[in-house]
């Protein structure tokens, strides 16, 4: 067997890292930089937690984070992989099927992996497999931005397969990859942020309530039977894993009048 494919693959895996772990560390470190520094007073009275985690969490969990998206840039070489043998065709597909599929298909990648994540992050809570696949991520108590990759490897392959699967299955182009993983890691480290982004209405409650709040995730790593959620609040909701004090939680961060403890959830 020639040693060229293998040479050209492993090249090929080194780059995916290479851009994988810049993608990360730029958006992970400017979120910090941007939240916790540059704009630290204007946004002191919506920190989730008074003070922000100490320097050895933060290493820790670029560290951890490093390590999974190793993992996620390895998974990603299986449509390469069937791709180099001429048994797949995905993105040309998908640019065959004009702007209409491009901006369906964005929409729908996004929806998927919601549902994706929500039933495999509960899954991942199961009492079996928490201490194995979950626990480093709970570690994080007081996240930041470098929380959001911070995985056990059983996770990691769990969290990295969505993407691979996903484009095997349905035609995408590469473009709307590339606008789904900026998305992706746009909102993960936001939830992590460990401040309140989200506006606010004059109630108290999330201008968009049908979108997860930093408050939202943050109660999960709180309370972690509850808030499985990744991008939108509805499984939660449809599900009854919401925490009952979410929306008081949020109204208390954003500095607002907190709402009456029996209110239902906004649909």
């Amino acid at each position: 067997m020639s040693i060229e494919p293998l040479l050209s693959l492993g090249s090929h895996w080194l780059l995916l890292t290479l851009g994988d772990v810049l993608r990360y560390a730029v958006f992970a470190s400017l979120t910090w930089l941007l939240l916790w520094r540059l704009f630290a007073r204007p946004l002191a009275r919506r920190r989730i937690h008074p003070a922000p985690p100490p320097a050895g969490q933060l290493r820790t969990e670029f560290l951890y984070s490093l390590r999974a998206v190793a993992v996620f840039s390895t998974l990603s070489l299986i449509p390469a992989i069937i791709a180099k043998a001429g048994l797949w065709h995905g993105p040309k597909i998908a640019d065959s099927w004009g702007p209409l599929w491009f901006w369906a298909s964005l929409v729908l990648m996004i929806v998927a992996h919601d549902a994706y994540f929500y039933w495999v992050h509960r899954l991942a809570h199961h009492r079996r497999l928490f201490r194995r696949v979950h626990h480093r991520h709970h570690l994080s108590r007081n996240p930041s931005p470098f929380t959001a990759y911070s995985f056990d490897l059983g996770e990691a392959v769990l969290m990295g397969s969505f993407v691979p699967l996903w484009i095997l299955i349905v035609p995408t182009s590469w473009t709307v990859l590339e606008i789904f993983v900026f998305h992706q890691i746009l909102r993960n480290t936001l939830l992590h942020c460990g401040i309140e982004v989200m506006p606010a209405r004059a109630d108290g409650r999330p201008r968009f309530d049908w979108l997860t709040t930093t408050s939202h995730h943050d109660l999960h790593h709180a309370r972690g039977g509850w808030n499985f959620g990744l991008y939108f609040t509805w499984w939660d909701r449809w599900m009854g894993t919401e925490h009952p004090d979410y929306h008081r939680h949020f109204a208390t961060t954003v500095q607002r009048a907190a709402p009456p403890a029996n209110a239902a959830p906004a649909a």
